[in-house]
């Protein structure tokens, strides 16, 4: 497998001889507002620029969207991809909101979907702990299950919790990209992975090449590449971690 990330948690994912867009956050440098009730007011998202063209990222063969938050899967996304192309969703309710924004070729991963002979399965996640998922709402991620293929978790806008848990002992993933960054609002504590939670996950699947991403790319994201990176070399682990760039690609 090739996996390229791009932007916060926006990959492409070459796998089994197809290619996914997951997330796909195509906005301008700048052209949306820092999010509400949160640090760095000062700050317009994206705080950076994609790395390549729109063009060369949505040249795939099918989207994965997660969750329909707009860091995720923005307006641009929906404007320029083909709305022929095959969408993978979290939920029925995910589908259907897809659905009338004209893509037509969208499709539930609940509870697993295929494509040719890679299977799909969703996972739970949860988006923050106690009160803000209120606010924050159903997440997920997805397992790629293939038989030429290594298995590979990627778990979505979650923190540590036992739905990533059960994921990782349930499909027992070579390879796991987790959302870092710590985000997080003026209240609530953080609603996707601390470096903290990225550990915990390396201890329950320690085997697995962990890849980090949803970092430096929004205004409300407080954990930087910089102490990851220290917090992985002071823990020994990393061998086993990895913090790419915008743009980076990893084959595995």
């Amino acid at each position: 497998m090739k996996i390229q990330l791009i932007r916060n948690a926006t990959l492409v994912l070459q796998y089994a001889g197809r290619k996914f867009l997951i997330d796909p956050f195509l906005a301008e440098k700048g052209s949306i507002p820092p999010f509400p009730n949160t640090p760095n007011q000062d700050q317009s998202n994206p705080l950076v620029s994609l790395p390549s063209s729109i063009e060369e990222i949505i040249d795939v063969d099918a989207v994965i969207v997660t969750h329909l938050h707009p860091d995720h899967f923005d307006e641009v996304a929906k404007e320029v991809l083909p709305k022929d192309i095959k969408i993978f969703a979290q939920n029925e309710h995910d589908v259907e909101a897809i659905k009338k924004d004209g893509f037509y070729n969208a499709e539930s991963l609940h509870p697993a979907a295929y494509m040719g002979e890679i299977r799909l399965t969703r996972t739970n996640g949860q988006h923050g702990i106690g009160e803000i998922t209120k606010f924050t709402g159903e997440v997920s991620g997805v397992v790629f299950h293939h038989p030429d293929e290594q298995t590979l978790y990627v778990a979505g806008d979650t923190v540590w919790c036992g739905d990533v848990e059960e994921a990782i002992h349930t499909h027992h993933p070579d390879v796991i990209i987790v959302n870092g960054g710590a985000a997080q609002f003026l209240e609530g504590g953080p609603i996707i992975m601390t470096k903290e939670d990225i550990y915990k996950t390396h201890q329950a699947a320690p085997q697995a090449t962990m890849i980090v991403c949803h970092m430096e790319a929004l205004n409300h994201c407080l954990l930087t590449r910089e102490e990851l990176n220290r917090f992985i070399d002071e823990n020994g682990i990393s061998n086993h971690i990895f913090v790419p760039s915008d743009g980076e690609t990893y084959t595995l």
